[in-house]
């Protein structure tokens, strides 16, 4: 988010600056080596993205505070001590070692702070009321810049998925066989199931149903892999179940089932849309996605989502419970499950690793512009209320903001109660992998 100050002090000498990149160069070289060595490549990648989704946030306030003409002082990435920084006109750009986020400092973002007399024009408190409201909520806008073109980029890279399929992730060991029906018909690992008998399969439970059908007559297999379709015949065996393990023979008081020894997940089949209608879909998701988000913040700060998040935190088999369905148990997630939950996606794909960002951006646009401070949703509020107080031709009102603090800080202790408790449950509960 913006915030607010004067001009830092003169830039490095030009010999310090360099042995500062230089520095900066290697450490960040030392700690992407490690991570790629300690087989966590990926972390490093989610790692990048967040950086760059958090960059960008900041971008756009500087770009609309820019265009407005607004004084802007420092754009930092990072926070701590200055690792290296260059001023370009009235802007300090630098770098700094916690790379939690990043800024952009405006002065005068609210009457509080005080501003040399002869920048008062160029702050933000006496820009017209729509250069506010952009330059507040362009950090938002940015998010959602984001959003949409990575799924943009998806619906055109990988489609949209319009139904599910069926593939083959493993096979069941049958005691005293060196493979199984499926085996034995030429079934591999990563073949989709099209069809059985001519009867088309979509779901695990459809392709159960096909085989149970036949009586233990031999089956015809249509599969597909790697755009080549073959047909095979497969002779379903006679067998029970004890639990989810497959026992051949039959058995007193055992229900005998058909089967072939086939370990199937399903899998969302994806149709390609080209770039001009991938924008519509595009559209569309990110709006389903926006809807999904609001209603789960309403959820998270309604007293019934307060109450299961201290049942949770206080309750491990609550907590246990939530971990596994997170969706209905208004299960909150922070940035530690996040971080986890993008590793794994992009473990599982590129366009389920793009859906996580995309949700991620979602949520942080929104959650910024919740009417409090210090979020931008805080500035969008206080401009939106010295608009509706001004009285034509009267001066223009501006806002105590010394008045709000005590809510503020308020809004603040809750909003570090509901992180804290998600990061804990995040670390003692982790949300089952979705993705497999």
């Amino acid at each position: 988010m913006p915030g607010s100050g004067g001009a830092a002090g003169d830039p490095p000498a030009q010999r310090s600056t360099a042995w500062a990149i230089a520095r900066l160069a290697v450490v960040a070289a030392v700690v992407a080596a490690v991570l790629l060595l300690a087989g966590l490549g990926t972390l490093l990648l989610v790692i990048v993205a967040l950086v760059i989704i958090v960059v960008f946030h900041e971008l756009g306030h500087y770009l609309t505070a820019k265009a407005s003409h607004m004084k802007v002082t420092e754009f930092f990435i990072g926070f701590g001590p200055r690792l290296w920084s260059v001023r370009r006109g009235e802007t300090e750009y630098g770098l700094k070692p916690i790379l939690a986020g990043a800024y952009v400092k405006i002065p005068g973002m609210t009457n509080l702070e005080e501003v040399d007399e002869a920048d008062e024009p160029r702050t933000y408190r006496q820009q017209p009321f729509h250069r506010r409201i952009l330059v507040a909520s362009a950090g938002s806008i940015m998010h959602y810049v984001m959003a949409f073109l990575l799924a943009w980029i998806a619906v055109v890279a990988f489609g949209t998925p319009s139904s599910t399929q069926v593939v083959v992730a493993g096979f069941t060991k049958w005691t005293g066989h060196a493979e199984t029906a499926a085996q034995a018909a030429g079934l591999t690992v990563g073949e989709r199931i099209v069809s059985v008998d001519g009867r088309r399969i979509v779901t695990s439970t459809a392709l159960g149903t096909a085989i149970e059908s036949s009586g233990g007559a031999s089956v015809r297999l249509v599969v597909t892999a790697h755009g080549r379709r073959s047909a095979m015949v497969v002779h379903p065996v006679a067998g029970h179940l004890r639990g989810s393990t497959e026992i051949l023979g039959t058995a007193p008081g055992k229900k005998t089932h058909w089967l072939i020894g086939v370990a199937t997940v399903p899998q969302p089949l994806f149709v390609s849309q080209n770039a001009l209608s991938a924008v519509a879909s595009a559209g569309t998701d990110v709006g389903h996605v926006t809807s999904a988000t609001v209603l789960g913040i309403g959820r998270v700060f309604s007293p019934g989502g307060i109450a299961a998040l201290y049942d949770q935190v206080t309750n491990p088999q609550a907590a246990a419970k939530a971990a596994k369905n997170p969706q209905s148990s208004n299960r909150v997630m922070s940035i530690v499950e996040a971080t986890r939950l993008a590793t794994q996606a992009e473990r599982a794909g590129v366009y389920y690793f793009l859906s996580i960002l995309i949700a991620l951006n979602i949520v942080l646009g929104l959650m910024n512009m919740l009417p409090m401070l210090p979020l931008d949703g805080g500035h969008v509020a206080i401009a939106v209320y010295e608009r509706i107080r001004t009285r034509r031709g009267k001066p223009y009102y501006h806002a105590d903001a010394a008045k709000l603090l005590p809510v503020a800080y308020a809004f603040m202790a809750v909003l570090l109660v509901i992180v804290g408790s998600a990061v804990f449950l995040d670390i003692a509960h982790p949300v089952a992998n979705p993705f497999g």
